[in-house]
């Protein structure tokens, strides 16, 4: 479906997820400290921290930042670093 072809319904569903986009990725980054808290196999715990290092990406974090939380992987310190980021974006 090209974008010709879309109602006015789910252009505007469209735009507004698109809005919305860092909130939607700030508590998708949420739901991942959650799950890396209650992870038991170490790779299960990688295949989070890949998806965490994504969602920082989309919410454009420092790079020095997402490289540190990379290094370190260690949930308390990203916990923070989220905490942060909510705050800033109310």
């Amino acid at each position: 479906m090209s974008a010709q072809e879309r109602t006015d319904y789910q252009k505007k569903i469209i735009s507004r997820y698109y809005e919305n986009l860092d909130t939607i990725t700030l508590t998708k980054l949420q739901e991942l400290v959650t799950e890396l808290y209650l992870a038991e196999s170490d790779a299960q715990k990688n295949r989070l921290w890949q998806r965490v290092e994504k969602a920082m990406a989309k919410l454009k974090v420092n790079h020095a930042i997402v490289r540190h939380l990379m290094q370190k992987k260690d949930v308390r310190l990203l916990a923070e670093h989220l905490n942060d980021w909510l705050k800033r974006a109310t």
